[in-house]
């Protein structure tokens, strides 16, 4: 690993994925979501995710102006809402993504979940058609369980390059993780912080005390050392810097053992609509 965490290099990807990012939800005040993108691109973030329901796709995009970072060194991602997904909706959704956000493309565009509007042949179809005029390179899906993300790669024509899900300590989605290792599908987790849950937990708050660093870089190394992706959100600089330092450590087999060892267990996301939650 470099010293250099100003060097983008530091970041390891997976599948082309920049393994650190910078999420975005909540992050609604323009101004500040601007210049959250701007201070994690220059320090060297190069994966930034957003969404159409977090409704700061331009602020993202404004954040991407500013930043003296090239657009092509960017791995941009955003997700469609599930008011937005039968066919002729996802292309004009899909577009309007791209003018709030100022790109010709984005890198991975997700389906955000699995409900409402969702029908996987409609909805892959217009998916395949944006990857076919090159406004999209990369199809992903987010809060799959393993059933849905099966049914995905049966009907998508275009390999399935992520499934973006919560994850963390208290949520380590065991099964999940396994379904898509079986299916070369890259796993990106958001909330890896339990939103704030894990600065709280007595087994990570000994390893940053041993280690004399944050709980949220060991609950973010605990993740990449396991090939997940993480997407923090963070909207201050200090935070930014604090998750971006979380590339420097290495968990010792001990320390990810007793990560490991953690039953508590808590979802922080979990609507109605939610497949888990869902009958069908």
């Amino acid at each position: 690993m470099t010293d250099d965490l100003s060097d983008p290099a530091a970041c390891p990807t997976t599948s082309g994925i920049p393994m650190l990012g910078l999420g975005t939800w909540e992050n609604t005040d323009p101004e500040q979501c601007a210049e959250s993108v701007r201070t994690a691109l220059e320090c060297g973030y190069r994966h930034i995710d957003t969404a159409q329901a977090y409704d700061n796709e331009t602020a993202v995009g404004e954040g991407l102006a500013r930043a003296d970072v090239d657009r092509e060194e960017v791995f941009l991602a955003t997700k469609v809402w599930i008011s937005n997904l039968e066919h002729d909706d996802v292309l004009e959704t899909t577009r309007a993504s791209l003018d709030r956000l100022g790109v010709d493309s984005v890198d991975l565009l997700y389906v955000h979940w699995p409900a409402r509007t969702y029908d996987p042949e409609e909805t892959f179809a217009a998916f395949e058609h944006l990857h076919e005029e090159g406004l999209i390179e990369n199809v992903g899906v987010s809060n799959f369980q393993p059933e849905q993300l099966e049914t995905a790669l049966e009907v998508c024509d275009v390999p399935i390059l992520a499934n973006q899900v919560e994850m963390h300590p208290m949520l380590p989605q065991r099964e999940l993780r396994e379904s898509c290792a079986d299916h070369d599908v890259s796993v990106v987790a958001y909330s890896p912080l339990a939103r704030g849950t894990v600065f709280d937990h007595p087994v990570v708050q000994d390893i940053a005390a041993a280690r004399d660093v944050s709980e949220a870089q060991v609950s973010l190394a605990w993740l990449r050392e396991q090939g997940v992706t993480t997407i923090p959100k963070a909207t201050g600089g200090e935070h930014i810097r604090d998750n971006w330092a979380s590339l420097e450590l290495e968990l010792t087999a001990d320390e990810r053992e007793r990560i490991d060892g953690i039953d508590d267990r808590t979802r922080t996301v979990d609507p109605g609509f939610a497949p888990w939650n869902a009958s069908y």
